[in-house]
């Protein structure tokens, strides 16, 4: 069977979600840095081309900076030439005709007037093409997963569109509301009284996935998250898009069932390494603070929930990155990039519990006084402490892009001896 490569830079947990469905599946598959794209890797460098470059949700423009000019072109003479482009979330985004885009698409990025519209998450029903050979045969709907989406600006009737938005699912938030528990009736009572729009009305009949030729190649772009753990129909229409790619028998794709659920807390440890041990539990008490002061939940076993303008989805980040890292068996490479990185990672981590908690309480003190309008906590403070440990969205910095660095960097290393 052929390879797929998963383009790791920047993907977050996002990428640990790509390579868990694979794995499932028992799909070869590769992590690939942009310097390895640019070097080569979509031509073979490891041995041969793979089917697909598989690239995960995160930040678009992150992803671009890593690959650099090269790494682009490489992409780009890669699906020119017949190879297979699938891209989730930031992924899609990155395949876009935007500034920083890779332009495998015609299609462009449309922005949100009211910024909480982007805070999206959950299940959505949608309708879905059936006469596309992308699409399985009878699925004409379906519940997908969205986390976060950006939004497609289809200005091109070249693409294809595959899949467009219904009404949200039974899970589905807007930023830190579940739409499930409000009263019928109270987003329409909440515009009419204070102005304010929350509903996601405005996806309805909307792209979100596409698929389009470039070259001889192939390009399927979703805003939904395919690869999400036990999502079934979205596993399901996932595995089918990859037995397309892989030229898989049906028999092969329909052996396959969901993608596993993912109990991050429930990972093994097997690598003993101290540092990581209580880097790990480090970050539990941080959650554990978190829920205790109802500025953290978990959503499901791989998900936190936050309140909005926590950062939640760093430490989630983290959290994830480090459980998992302890679950494998280091090899080598993964040895020696630790033995010259664990101090410092110690060091980052303990200033990142030592501030993040005192953050968080401080956070939780501003939302009890704010109705005394003491301007006991500043919120210009607030904002520092955020930039120092987390960086302001939507580029990620502090503290906490350093640990995160050297984790997927660690992470990719333990990848290498593993799913090829």
């Amino acid at each position: 069977m052929s390879s797929i490569h998963i383009y790791w830079d920047e993907s977050h947990f996002w990428g640990l979600l790509a390579a868990r469905a694979l794995t499932a599946w028992s799909v070869p598959h590769r992590l690939v840095r942009g310097s390895e794209i640019a070097d080569g890797a979509l031509a073979g460098k490891f041995g041969e081309v793979p089917a697909a470059l598989l690239v995960p949700g995160g930040r678009a423009k992150g992803k671009a900076d890593r690959l650099g000019g090269r790494g682009m072109d490489a992409v780009r003479d890669y699906v020119r030439g017949g190879g297979a482009y699938l891209g989730f979330c930031g992924g899609a985004g990155l395949a876009l005709s935007t500034p920083f885009g890779l332009a495998l698409s015609p299609w462009t990025r449309k922005g949100y007037r009211n910024r909480l519209h982007h805070f999206l998450s959950g299940h959505v029903n949608a309708s879905l093409d059936t006469k596309n050979d992308l699409v399985p045969d009878g699925m004409d709907e379906g519940l997908l997963p969205v986390w976060w989406p950006g939004r497609f600006d289809p200005v091109d009737p070249a693409v294809s569109v595959l899949a467009r938005y219904g009404k949200p699912g039974p899970d589905f938030w807007v930023a830190d509301l579940n739409l499930a528990t409000l009263p019928k009736g109270t987003m329409a009572d909440w515009e009419n009284l204070y102005g304010v729009n929350l509903s996601p009305d405005f996806l309805e009949g909307t792209p979100v996935v596409a698929a389009n030729e470039f070259g001889k190649g192939r390009v399927v772009l979703s805003y939904a998250h395919l690869e999400t753990p036990a999502s079934n129909q979205a596993n399901r229409w996932l595995s089918h898009i990859l037995g397309r790619v892989l030229d898989e028998p049906e028999s092969a794709v329909a052996a396959r069932g969901p993608v596993p659920a993912w109990d991050v807390a429930a990972r093994p440890v097997v690598w003993e390494d101290a540092v990581l041990i209580r880097a790990r539990r480090i970050m539990e008490e941080i959650i554990r603070t978190g829920a205790e002061h109802f500025l953290l939940f978990w959503r499901n076993p791989w998900l936190l929930g936050w309140r909005r303008g926590i950062p939640g989805a760093g430490v989630n980040t983290l959290y994830s990155l480090i459980c998992e890292s302890l679950a494998a068996e280091p090899n080598d490479a993964a040895l020696a990039f630790w033995e010259e990185h664990r101090d410092r990672f110690r060091v980052l981590m303990d200033l990142l519990g030592n501030g993040l908690t005192g953050y968080l309480l401080a956070e939780r003190l501003a939302m009890t006084v704010f109705h005394s309008d003491s301007g006991a906590v500043s919120k210009e403070g607030l904002r520092e402490q955020r930039r120092a440990l987390f960086g302001l969205p939507p580029e990620p910095g502090g503290i906490y892009a350093d640990l995160a660095g050297l984790l997927e960097e660690l992470y990719w290393r333990l990848s290498l001896t593993r799913n090829t």
